[in-house]
């Protein structure tokens, strides 16, 4: 029987942000170890994942650009491309591997050994432009492996759906004009990037494969559940994606300091339930989950596992 994955290098740990960044290597501590003590550990199957080959990476990167984050990183320098996006001397090799977590997941997947995945990665991806790094995310993460199930599988339809708190600019940007990956997107508004207006819909051929529902601060699981149900999972339905992949942020969570949203851990559990279902009835259960934000730890340990419950409840399809 298919499991679910659980994929993590704890090299991912060595991307040092300094002193008080929220994007510390103490979320994936505070993950790792809830996940052992509460013995949830034990139902996934882990996974060390080698890094993301260059040519891939290059499929949503410039070439240029990849140069510029390893000569950043190993000539010790501290941010990259704005003051937010801190970076170390491992930071480079960390974002590989972020990347490549995602590819093996989806390798996984598409050979039938998961069912569906979690990909504990950092740094993040989802606001990392084909030049430029945002946020605190150096590769899109999301992205390359979107490119890479539609050119290395041959997966006709992938949907994304991208529930962080902040609007995935890089992932929207890289897909937009691409009818062939549905990005749909629930996000604080007004709240950075300041991208994701509900009249985003795409351009050119891409044009109704792009989703952006701005949530008001304040909203909570009963608001997200219904924009879920009565907007985004209806035209997933007409998409019919044969993979489906979440940007897994967990700081709309009612405790996060980034945000003013008020989404707690049952509104997760629902909305994954909700997502997983929909990946049963159109990509044989396939879900594809990245790590994306979530800075108060005891929040963000919770709703990963939470999640992952989901992921190991859900349906094959």
């Amino acid at each position: 029987m298919p499991r679910t994955g659980f994929v993590y290098h704890p090299h991912t740990i060595r991307h040092r942000t300094g002193p008080g960044h929220p994007e510390s290597p103490e979320r994936l501590k505070s993950i790792i170890r809830r996940l052992e003590d509460s013995g949830a550990m034990a139902d996934l199957e882990r996974h060390e994942p080698t890094p993301a080959g260059l040519e891939w990476i290059g499929e949503i990167h410039d070439a240029g650009y990849v140069r510029h984050v390893e000569e950043a990183c190993s000539r010790g320098r501290r941010t990259l491309d704005s003051e937010d996006t801190a970076i170390s001397a491992d930071s480079y090799e960390a974002a590989r591997l972020a990347a490549g977590g995602a590819l093996d997941a989806a390798d996984r997947l598409m050979s039938g050994r998961w069912k569906n995945a979690f990909v504990a990665c950092r740094p993040p991806g989802h606001h990392a432009e084909n030049r430029l790094a945002m946020g605190f995310c150096l590769f899109n993460n999301v992205a390359v492996a979107a490119a890479y199930l539609r050119r290395h599988h041959g997966v006709e339809r992938v949907a994304i759906v991208d529930w962080d708190v902040h609007h995935g600019n890089g992932t929207q940007h890289a897909f937009e004009a691409d009818p062939s990956v549905f990005y749909a997107s629930l996000h604080q508004w007004p709240l950075y990037p300041g991208t994701g207006r509900a009249d985003e819909r795409g351009v050119g051929e891409g044009r109704g494969t792009t989703l952006n529902c701005p949530m008001s601060p304040g909203t909570g699981d009963d608001d997200y559940l219904r924009v879920l149900e009565e907007q985004v999972l209806p035209e997933m339905d007409r998409f019919e994606p044969q993979v489906v992949l979440v940007s897994a942020g967990f700081d709309a969570h009612e405790a996060d300091p980034l945000s003013a949203t008020r989404v707690t851990e049952d509104g997760y559990r629902e909305m994954t339930r909700l997502v997983s279902a929909l990946a049963a009835q159109h990509a044989s259960g396939r879900v594809l989950s990245l790590l994306e934000g979530g800075y108060n730890l005891e929040a963000l340990a919770s709703c990963v596992e939470i999640h992952l419950e989901g992921l190991l409840e859900a349906p094959d399809g």
